[in-house]
Parts: structure tokens; C-alpha cells; sequence
């Protein structure tokens, strides 16, 4: 029995068009398909249609027999009103399609594609000039030089005519109309047609658009006619082609549809194929890098020639694996041959039944993401799985982004090859990184995709000049290879020691920046001229004529996303001799309670710049941010180890008797006379949409904030909001009091010091205190010991000395600050500027997100504990910095926010027949609302979902069960088994206390749902999860003992510890 196709609910006359209001209407559809499954149906101003979204499914529709391909609305609006070109006529029987097409497909064959390769060089060489005269400085936007790359190939390639967009600024006019006409096709889909007779000045300017791109057309064919060449291109074939079969050759009109065609459908869609593809190397360096040596190893320094493509395998597989994941045509539209005699019309094995006239848009944009072709990482960029044995093995249709049949793209050799090339030349020419490693995929829409402000930056690799470069573009290999020989790259400039230092860092959260920035500052007293980067900017360009030192972070083993793409390249190295020359020394920041993956990313760093020829010259420092301490863990590490070792190894140019007195290390001008704010962070603006409270008045306070997003943010269940917070106004007031500053005090910064302040640039004292600098970080040492120089009292100085010494822990587990210190001992005369420069940046803050963009992709929810109590130091009260400002925030207001990814294993299963056990306590329940919520919106679709059981730990049923009444209702609808452990009230949860009482209370339906192959998330505080996995551990020795075995805590542990990350996430937070 057929089944009926799921829909969303319309509304009168518009039916689903609200459904689709997304900038990216592609974006809107896979959210629904999320929703309703593989198969649904849209009505939108009276036109229905059908939407496929998996393997299954599309593969019936790409059967040639039962189904052909239909022009979508916005292909049949480019097209209206005279000749059909290939890309618009709306069948293959066309009399125009079939002409152009039997004449055309020869000019597109092997042998026609592999003689245009000369012609594609040349402009790919132009592109190459063009990032190697402008530089490492120049901000490369991705998809526009990829547009002008594309369509000067195609029209030299096709038509023999130059738009030399790289020797004009802007884009050429026929571009500029291009777009136009591809905006209003795409907008056209959406407006009524009774609407768009009255777009009168939408309608003029794509009628002066189509006239202008077919008038450009009209004068290519009669300048070709007027001055006939011998070239094989297409134009020429078109001209004098004739149709083997009618004999008949194409009219001017014709050939001008078609030349239009190719212009736009030959550099569009290839634009973003080339766009995606280095958006995905960049965001997984280690790809980058396997792409890189493959060239390399192919093509070496020599110039690239048509017979080095077929032996890039690896760069094959990107393009097929980047067209996979966005493809640029996201979708294409079939619908039932009219001499098929089927009746009905069914799909899905006869579950779905369509009319004769249905049209069936087929989503690729999902259906090649597949969990059950691609598996449960489809959503990743994995090359291996495109490699060609591999790809021969996919499923029949599995891969489509060139169409299917008689209808597929004829110019897929052409794009191919240009792809190929101009990967291949850049990846031979450049070292690439993205301007903002933090950059997450945005999409811009018009009939194809893009990327959406995207930028690159291109470093020549060692050794090219921009002037050898131009040279080696025309050399022949042999000079080329011995001008870029190793020996040419090698710097034989000798060490100046005691004169430079380079400071490398890798920092997510901003906690190892500071560190290079007050590294920074001690290198001047010592004698040394610093130069602070990023790792990812050191790709290959790591100094050997001064000492380096390398400070930086995991990211739960990963590294950070400013040193990503230089921990690929590490690893990527081979030969024992490439750092030979390279002085180095690492300090690396983690957290212990990732035991797998401690320290994980220093460590490796270490060891592989050690394996292949550098040299350590001071043992690794390391500090651990579950203690609390990392600054002063840095202090005795830099104080103690680090300089000692760099002096003792290179010296230093200031003698200890020149030495100079410690200056305060930030100078400055403060005025009364006026105030300004800046802040500097990479962060959004967002828009507070509502907040409240969810604990009663007598609970420790966690509450509720929703954030309207920055336009084009998009983000999944699990995911974190960053957020930029303020200190708080009483702890700013503290300060100004202390120091006897106005309100309106402004300061401006004469000279940089270890934080990140504009220099030279006036501003409000109270906004540099409220948001540039952390005012509540525990003092470390050496800033006790600084304090100690700015006070003449005795008593007070003993008492700063055992604080630094044996009584430091006093500091930390009071959570003392400098400023605490400074009130609680009034002799201290320390100076403002030096007391500024003892506080680190402000850092951004992570939350889980508590929302499913299925409900709303515009906002998200993010769910806090605020910290205001008695101040463990005994100064007044601890008011925690994030908590007290997001409180402080109301409907309306303004916020600095950005989504970050979490750990790729904390999202939902792609496969909705994975059960789920999840435990919380606290807020860590906040990510498992997301993933309830988006559970519970499938559910009211009609889609069927495997078991969830959620073990919540609360004190209360009444006072802090965190959204209790919606947990009850998606409870009741089937979303979710909950199962709650209040500590104060634990006869209202059979008796169980906490989380891991109630699992082992509840263990037979937690370990059915474990057989069944469930995934198991747990999010909270570091004893929450310490007491999971105390239960796991019972479990397992009552398992064992079952079979008459003993089970061992070591053996529990590394049984863990091989599940993290597949069958088990966790999140943990201090």
C-alpha cells in the first residue's frame, strides 16, 4: 500500500514559502529533510513539488527508462523567450538541444579537452603572478579571483577572447550581468508569477542583462565570421559544425544562446568547485599537505604539463570528495518520461506514488552525504574514500554532481582539467592559510554556490621570488629545478645570538597569546627583540638564524585552529635533516582531565621537530588548567628554565651591570576629556532575543539565554557559543577607586605590553578595564613579587613572600587577584600602567549550545550557572565575569558572540537508528536539550527514532530541574527516557543520589540499549564524570564476574579509552 509523502503544514495562498526563507534556499531544504526524512513534499504560490534527499531513492529517479531531467523554475526563467541554449531547454528532445548537442559533444571529447591545456595555463599562470607580486599582505578573496580565473579560461579556451580580468580592476560588466541573471532566476522560483508582472524595475534590468550577454555573444559570432580562424575551439565548431545527422548547421541566435551558456555554466559552477576545495585542504591541513607532496612528488619544481594530471590521484580525490559535500549545482530536477506507461508512477519500491507531471527536485546536497553509502562520517572531508579503487566501488549514483544521462554536464572534461591545473599549480607555487583560522564555512546562493567570505592568504614557498617565479613560468624544468634547488633554500645566514628571538603560539581561547605577549616583554629586559605569530604562520618557514620557542595549547588533542594547519605540515615532514638548524623549545597548556589526551599536541610538536634535526635547547614547559594556575606554572618555567637555557646557549647583548631597571612595561597618557571604546576580538554581533531565570531563588542561580545569530551563522546540536564578556561594573569600579581615576578617565596606550591594547588610541579607562582584561584571575608569582617592589612596609612585604613562596596555594584556591591584593594591602604603591600590564587579555568564554537549529536556525539557546558569593580571599564577593554579564543582558541587547565547532563526535548520529545514553548534571544538561529538542522535532514529523535514555543529576524535582516541563512533554512524545538522581531529595529518585546511582540502579536497560549499539554522551562538571566512570567500571566487573573473570581498573580504563571519541564523547568543564 502506498504511503502519503510527509509535508509541512502551509498557509493560505504562500503554502510552504515561509518554510524555505533562508538567504540560501538549498540550506532551507536540508534542514527540512532533517525533519521530514528522504522523501517530502512542498506547495509553494500553487506549484508543488517533491524533494529526495537519500541514495535510495534517487537512484530509481536516475533511471533513464522511467525518468528525464525537467528545468527547474530558475534554469526555465533564464531561458524564456528565444533559441534554447544546453543549459535551458527543457528536454532532450528540444529540436534546439538536440542540434547543438550532436554538433557540440565531439568539441568536448578527450583529445579536444587535452589541446585547450595551453590556453588554460596561461591564465592559471596569471592568477599565480597576480598572489605572487601582491603577496602574503594581500587578502585574497577566494571565490571572486576564482571567477575571474574560471571565465577568462572558458572564453580564451572556447571563444579565443581575452576578458583579462586579472588586468582590470573589478569585475568585467558581462559578470557583473551574469550574476544579476542569476539572482533574479533563483528569486523568480519564490515570487508568483502574477507578482513578477509587476517587478517593473526587476524586470527591465534582466531584460538589459539577457540583451547584454546575448549582444556579446552576437558580436563574438560575427567578429569570427568576419575574421575566420583555423582554431578548434567552440566557437569555431558551432560556425562551421554541421549536425550529422540533418546535416544542418546552427543559426547565429543559436549559437549565441549557447555561447552564453558555456560562459556562465563554465566558470560558475568550476569557481566554486575550486573555492570548496581549498576551504576544505585549509580546514584539514593534514589533506592539504598529502596534496601538496603529491605535487611535489609529481611534478616536482618543473613546469606543469597536461601529462602530470593523470598521476594526481590524491588532488582527484579532493575535487570528487569537495563536489560530494557541496556540490555547486546543489540539486537538479527530474520527472516522469511522458512515454512512460507506468500506473502509477511509484518510487521507494511502490511506497510513493507520482503524478505524471511531478517534479522531483533531487537534493545532492544530502543525498551524497548518505550515512548508509558514506557511512557515520559522510558529513567529513575524508579524500581516501574519492581515491579511485574506492570510488569504482560506490554505489550505483552515489556520486552525481554533474548531472545524470543525456542531460549530464558535457563540459565535465574541461572543468575537470582547469580543476586539476589550477590546484595543482598553486599548491606547486604557494604555502596557502586561511586569513581567519577560525573561518567556519558560510554559503552565498544565487543558482549555484559559493563560499561566502572566504579569504586566503598565499606565501610563496622558500626559495621563489616573485621575479624567479616569472622566470621559471617559461623556463624548461632543467634551469627551474636548479634555481629552486635545496641548496638555493637552505639560509646560510650565520646565528646572531642575544639578538632575536621568534615566539610562536597556538591559542584557541587567547590563554597562550598572552603568554607570548608577556614573553614578549621579558625578551626586551634580556635583551632580546621578539617577534610574535601564530604557528600557522611558521608553515615552512620555521627561522634557523635565531632561537624559537613554541607556546601552545590541545584542544582535546587537537590542536589549536591557529596551529592546525602547521601540526599537519609537522607531521607531513619527512627526512631526518629538515629542522637541522632549527633552535627551539616548547611549552604546552592542557587540562588533565582529558587524561587520553594530555599535553597530546606540545608533546608531538617536540618530538617531531627533535626526530627530524632540531635541536631543544631548554627542557618543555607545561601547565595544567585544571589546577587552576597556568601563568604562574609559565612564570617559573620561563624565570627557572627557559631563560636560563636561551642565555646560557646564545647569550645576550646587555651585560648584567648594564642591565636597566625594570620599567613599567606599558606607557601611557591619561585624560579626563573624553572617552572611547574598542574592542578587538573575532566575534559577531549578536542579539539578545530573550533571558530568564530557571532555578528557584534559594538554588545557586542558572539561567536561560536565547541570542539571535550574525547574519549567515549556522551551527549544530552540540556545538559552543563563544562569547565575549564584560567585566563587572563593581569590579571596574574597584579599580578606578584604587587608583583614583574619574569615571570618564581615557587612556591612551604609548607603547605595547603583554595585552592586546590598540596603541596610540585614546579610550575610556572604565572600557579598557571592563573589557580588555581579566580583573579576576588569580595572581601568579611573579606578580606577588612584583608587588613586593612597590610597598615599604616589612610586615607586608614578609607576608607577599610566603604568598609567593610556600604559601601559594593560598592564591589559588582563594582565587586572590592582584586587585584583591592591592585592597587588602594599602602600602602597596603599585603604578596603574604596571598593574595593566600584569593582567591578561579578556578571553572568550565557551557554552554548550541548548538548542536544534531544526527549530530555529537563526538563534541558539545557551544555559549558565552565575557565580556571585562571599569572596573566598575575604575582599568583598566573587561575582564570576561571564555569568554576571550575561545575566545583565535583556531582550534587545547587543552581544559578541561566534559558534564554534565542539569535538566532531559531540553531534547526534547521522543514522536516527542509533540509540543514545547521555548523562548530565547540572548544565551539562544544556547540549542534550539541543539534542532532545531536534529529537522531538523529528519526532512531530513523523519520523521514527531509536531509544534515548538521558541520567540527569539535580538537588531538586521544584527547585533546579532544569526546564523540567519541556523534558516531561518531549518525554511523553517519545523523544526521550528520563532518568533523574536528586541529591537532596533522593526518595523521589528510587532512592538514588546521583548520576551514577541511578545508572547502576538502572542498568539493564543501559546495557541493553549498550548491545544495541548505542553512543553514550556525557556533559558536566569533572566529578560527575569521574562517577560514570566509577559505574562503567562496576558494570564491567559485574559482567566479568558473570563469566567467572576478574575485571582490573586498568583494564576498564584502556577499554574507555578505545571507545572515546566513537562510542563515547565526553565534555567536560571546570
Amino acid at each position: 500500500m502506498a504511503k502519503p509523502i510527509p509535508s509541512p503544514k502551509g498557509l493560505p495562498f504562500v503554502g510552504n514559502l515561509f518554510d524555505l526563507n533562508d538567504e540560501v534556499p538549498t540550506r532551507a531544504l536540508e534542514r527540512l529533510a532533517d525533519q521530514y526524512g528522504p522523501i517530502f513534499k512542498l506547495c509553494t504560490l500553487g506549484r508543488e513539488r517533491i524533494i529526495v534527499a537519500n541514495h535510495e531513492l534517487f537512484e530509481e529517479l536516475c533511471d533513464e527508462t522511467r525518468f528525464c531531467k525537467a528545468t527547474g523554475g530558475g534554469l526555465a526563467a533564464l531561458g524564456s523567450g528565444g533559441p534554447k541554449g544546453l543549459f535551458t531547454a527543457p528536454d532532450e528532445k528540444h529540436p534546439d538541444w538536440t542540434q547543438a548537442h550532436r554538433i557540440l559533444m565531439p568539441a568536448f571529447g578527450p583529445l579536444s579537452v587535452l589541446s585547450m591545456f595551453d590556453e588554460m595555463l596561461d591564465i592559471a599562470e596569471q592568477l599565480v603572478l597576480k598572489f605572487a607580486r601582491l603577496g602574503p599582505e594581500y587578502k585574497i578573496p577566494v571565490t571572486d579571483d576564482f571567477t575571474r580565473l574560471t571565465l577568462d579560461t572558458i572564453a580564451l579556451c572556447a571563444m579565443d577572447f581575452r576578458f583579462n580580468s586579472f588586468y582590470t580592476d573589478g569585475t568585467h560588466p558581462f559578470v557583473e550581468a551574469m550574476s544579476r541573471t542569476l539572482a533574479a532566476g533563483q528569486a523568480r522560483t519564490r515570487t508568483p508569477n502574477i507578482v513578477q508582472m509587476f517587478m517593473f524595475s526587476a524586470n527591465e534590468q534582466m531584460r538589459k542583462d539577457t540583451e547584454f550577454q546575448t549582444g556579446l555573444a552576437v558580436e563574438m559570432v560575427q567578429h569570427r565570421r568576419q575574421n575566420p580562424t583555423s582554431k578548434k575551439d567552440l566557437l569555431n565548431t558551432m560556425i562551421f559544425g554541421k549536425d550529422p545527422k540533418t546535416g544542418e548547421g546552427m543559426r547565429d541566435e543559436l549559437i549565441a544562446a549557447n555561447m552564453v551558456t558555456f560562459l556562465i555554466a563554465g566558470h560558475e559552477t568550476t569557481s566554486g568547485l575550486l573555492s570548496f576545495a581549498f576551504y576544505n585542504l585549509l580546514k584539514n591541513p593534514d589533506t592539504y599537505f598529502k596534496a601538496q607532496q603529491e605535487v611535489d612528488r609529481v611534478i616536482g619544481k618543473g613546469r606543469i604539463t597536461v601529462d602530470h594530471l593523470k598521476d594526481l590521484h590524491y588532488i582527484n580525490a579532493v575535487l570528487r570528495e569537495t563536489l560530494r559535500l557541496t556540490p555547486t549545482a546543489p540539486g537538479f530536477t527530474r520527472r516522469p518520461r511522458d512515454e512512460n506507461k507506468e500506473h502509477p508512477v511509484t518510487i521507494g519500491k511502490g511506497d510513493y506514488v507520482l503524478d505524471k507531471d511531478a517534479s522531483v527536485l533531487c537534493l545532492l546536497s544530502k543525498i551524497q552525504k548518505d550515512p548508509k553509502v558514506y557511512g557515520e562520517d559522510a558529513n567529513d572531508f575524508r579524500p581516501e574514500r574519492m581515491l579511485d579503487e574506492a570510488f569504482e566501488k560506490l554505489p550505483k549514483s552515489a556520486w552525481k554532481p554533474f548531472g545524470t544521462g543525456l542531460r549530464g554536464c558535457i563540459g565535465r572534461p574541461f572543468a575537470w582539467q582547469e580543476a586539476l591545473l589550477v590546484v595543482a599549480i598553486l599548491l606547486q607555487k604557494f604555502n596557502i592559510t586561511m586569513d581567519d583560522p577560525s573561518y567556519e564555512l558560510q554559503i552565498k546562493s544565487t543558482l549555484t554556490i559559493k563560499p561566502k567570505d572566504f579569504y586566503m592568504r598565499a606565501t610563496l614557498r622558500p626559495g621563489i621570488t616573485p621575479t624567479s617565479l616569472q622566470q621559471s613560468l617559461s623556463a624548461p624544468s632543467d634551469e627551474t629545478k636548479a634555481r629552486d634547488s635545496p641548496e638555493a633554500l637552505e639560509n646560510k645566514e650565520p646565528k646572531q645570538a642575544g639578538r632575536k628571538l621568534t615566539i610562536l603560539y597556538g591559542s584557541n581561547t587567547g590563554t597562550c597569546q598572552a603568554l607570548a605577549q608577556r614573553l614578549t616583554s621579558d625578551a626586551r629586559q634580556h635583551g632580546y627583540e621578539a617577534t610574535v605569530a601564530d604557528l600557522d604562520s611558521a608553515v615552512d618557514r620555521l627561522p634557523k638564524d635565531q632561537p624559537v620557542v613554541i607556546l601552545t595549547a590541545s584542544y582535546e588533542g587537537e590542536p589549536t585552529d591557529n596551529a592546525a594547519y602547521f601540526f599537519a605540515w609537522l607531521q607531513s615532514v619527512t627526512g631526518d635533516k629538515k629542522f637541522d638548524g632549527v633552535d627551539f623549545a616548547v611549552f604546552g597548556c592542557g587540562h588533565s582531565d582529558w587524561t587520553a589526551t594530555y599535553q597530546r599536541i606540545p608533546t608531538l610538536i617536540e618530538s617531531l621537530l627533535e626526530s627530524h634535526g632540531g635541536t631543544k635547547y631548554a627542557d618543555r614547559g607545561c601547565a595544567n588548567a585544571a589546577q587552576g594556575d597556568i601563568f604562574s606554572d609559565f612564570d617559573a618555567w620561563a624565570d627557572h628554565t627557559f631563560w636560563p637555557s636561551l642565555l646560557s646557549t646564545f647569550g645576550s647583548i646587555v651585560s648584567n651591570g648594564d642591565a636597566a631597571p625594570p620599567e613599567p612595561k606599558v606607557e601611557m597618557e591619561i585624560s579626563t576629556n573624553m572617552r572611547s571604546s574598542q574592542l578587538q576580538q573575532n566575534v559577531q554581533q549578536g542579539t539578545v532575543v530573550s533571558a530568564k531565570i530557571l532555578t528557584s531563588p534559594s538554588e545557586p542561580e542558572k539561567r536561560h539565554l536565547e541570542v539571535e545569530l550574525p547574519k549567515g551563522t549556522e551551527y549544530e546540536a552540540g556545538d559552543y557559543l563563544a562569547v565575549l564578556p564584560l567585566n563587572p561594573d563593581e569590579s571596574v569600579k574597584r579599580v578606578l577607586a584604587r587608583y583614583a581615576l574619574p569615571w570618564d578617565a581615557t587612556v591612551t596606550v604609548k607603547s605595547g605590553g603583554p595585552v592586546n591594547l590598540p596603541e596610540n588610541t585614546p579610550m575610556s579607562a572604565f572600557k579598557l578595564l571592563e573589557g580588555f582584561v581579566e580583573l579576576s584571575m588569580p595572581a601568579t608569582r611573579k606578580n606577588i613579587e612584583a608587588c613586593m617592589n612597590y610597598t615599604n612596609q616589612e610586615g607586608t612585604k614578609s607576608t607577599l613572600s610566603s604568598l609567593s613562596g610556600s604559601e601559594y596555594h593560598t592564591i589559588i584556591d582563594q582565587r586572590v587577584s592582584v586587585l584583591d591584593l592591592l585592597d587588602q594591602y594599602p602600602s602597596i604603591n603599585l603604578p596603574f600602567a604596571e598593574f595593566l600590564a600584569m593582567l591578561p587579555p579578556m578571553r572568550l568564554r565557551h557554552y554548550s549550545i541548548s538548542s536544534s537549529p531544526l527549530c530555529n536556525p537563526s538563534t541558539c539557546i545557551i544555559t549558565y550557572g552565575v557565580i556571585d558569593a562571599d569572596s573566598l580571599s575575604g575582599q568583598g564577593r566573587f561575582v564570576g565575569v561571564a555569568g554576571s554579564y550575561l545575566s545583565s543582558l535583556r531582550k534587545g541587547d547587543q552581544i559578541q558572540v561566534s559558534v564554534r565547532k565542539s569535538n566532531k563526535s559531540f553531534h547526534l548520529p547521522s543514522d536516527t537508528d542509533t540509540p543514545l545514553i547521555m548523562f548530565a548534571a547540572g548544565t551539562g544538561l544544556a547540549p542534550f536539550r539541543g539534542f532532545v529538542q531536534e529529537r522531538a522535532s523529528l519526532l512531530s514529523t513523523g519520523r521514527q527514532l531509536a531509544p534515548a535514555l538521558l541520567f540527569v543529576g539535580c538537588r531538586s524535582r521544584t527547585a533546579d530541574r532544569l526546564y523540567g516541563e519541556e523534558f516531561d512533554k518531549w518525554a511523553e512524545a517519545g523523544a526521550v527516557d528520563l532518568r533523574y538522581a536528586f541529591s537532596r531529595e533522593s526518595d523521589a529518585s528510587e532512592g538514588c543520589k546521583y548520576v551514577q546511582d541511578r545508572m547502576l540502579k538502572d542498568k539493564e536497560d543501559l546495557v541493553d540499549l549498550w548491545d544495541q549499539g548505542a553512543k553514550v554522551f556525557l556533559c558536566g562538571s569533572p566529578g560527575m564524570v569521574e562517577g560514570v566512570r566509577g559505574g562503567a567500571f562496576q558494570l564491567m566487573k559485574e559482567s566479568k564476574a558473570q563469566e567467572g573473570l576478574e575485571a582490573t581498573r586498568e583494564e576498564a580504563e584502556a577499554w574507555l579509552k578505545g571507545l572515546r571519541n566513537e562510542r563515547i564523547s565526553v565534555d567536560v568543564f571546570a
